[in-house]
């Protein structure tokens, strides 16, 4: 890659697809951001690049790859593979690494608490996953496909989605006196065959009509 392209990257920002940090500090942040990364439609981190776009440049690139590495491998599973490359901007080294999008999805990260978790990527942060949406990236590689039956409860949400333009677990489970497991088996079947689509931001998730 050349300088010229990660300058570019660095001026359209942080996403949904690229992230910069200005140094490793941690192997449960940077698993957890490499697995958000996985989960969704792959990233690249720019390492040695503040959050404000500053290049600083890496002081010890095989530090940082050991720590890259070492998360990958230790604190994400399934493992990740990261892949490096070296990039010299302004004289400042920047170490780029392209995290693939995964064909074996959830991958789950340690967090500090010695719990494992899913992380998906919602702009430019790694968020954690609600239960449907870690059934959806279980099931989104199945083979098998999904048929459903219109009953009269996905006929309902989609006669309340018509109306109301979006709707959440919770307003679902009120809607039809389901209980919240019901509820999570039809919107899964119903995101997996294209109907509805689903909306994590970091502060709630909702569903509208595909």
């Amino acid at each position: 890659m050349r300088a010229a392209n990660i300058k570019k990257l660095i001026f359209d920002g942080e996403g949904v697809t690229v992230d910069f940090k200005k140094t490793i500090t941690s192997c449960e942040k940077i698993a957890k951001t490499m697995v958000s990364f996985a989960n969704n439609k792959g990233g690249r981190l720019l390492i040695g690049v503040a959050d404000d776009g500053t290049i600083k440049g890496v002081k010890s690139e095989d530090e940082e790859r050991y720590m890259i590495t070492k998360a990958a491998q230790l604190y994400a599973k399934p493992a990740l593979e990261p892949v490096f490359e070296e990039v010299y901007v302004d004289d400042k080294l920047v170490l780029v690494v392209d995290i693939e999008e995964s064909t074996i999805k959830p991958h789950y990260s340690l967090a500090e608490d010695g719990k494992w978790w899913v992380y998906v990527r919602v702009k430019d942060k790694s968020v954690l996953a609600s239960k449907i949406v870690v059934d959806v990236l279980k099931r989104s590689y199945d083979t098998k496909g999904v048929l459903i039956e219109y009953s009269i409860k996905e006929k309902a949400l989609l006669e309340y989605l018509e109306k109301m333009n979006r709707i959440s677990i919770k307003e679902y489970c009120d809607l039809l006196k389901l209980s919240r497991r019901n509820a999570q088996r039809i919107l899964v079947n119903m995101v997996l065959s294209g109907v509805i689509r689903v909306h994590t931001t970091e502060k709630e998730e909702y569903y509208t009509a595909a």
